[in-house]
């Protein structure tokens, strides 16, 4: 296992709203100097939902696996996917759309 990369102090930082099963969502997403994802951050409109806590919850494991050197690519794979292969959670949406964002 690799040491976990720690995070510039500044940082670049974008913020996007998206929604997902009806449900508003903010999702926050820090960079590395390399441009790679860092951390990820998510809010659901209505705070201290059962939602919101898997979302949050969620984001913080995706951080520390990236901040360790899993790959993106490999953590939107891990994520469950409808028939269609269209994410089913809110943090599989979040990464499909970072990903988008980075190619």
């Amino acid at each position: 296992m690799t040491g976990r990369r720690t995070l510039p102090p500044r940082r670049r930082h974008f913020v996007f709203d998206m929604t997902h099963e009806n449900i508003a969502y903010t999702v926050g997403v820090g960079f590395f100097h390399d441009d790679s994802p860092a951390e990820i951050f998510i809010n659901a409109a209505k705070s201290g939902s059962h939602a919101e806590t898997a979302a949050r919850d969620g984001a913080v494991l995706c951080s520390i696996a990236l901040q360790f050197g899993a790959p993106l690519p490999v953590l939107r794979h891990a994520m469950t996917r409808n028939a269609i292969g269209e994410a089913s959670g809110p943090l599989g949406k979040a990464l499909d759309i970072i990903a988008d964002g980075a190619e």
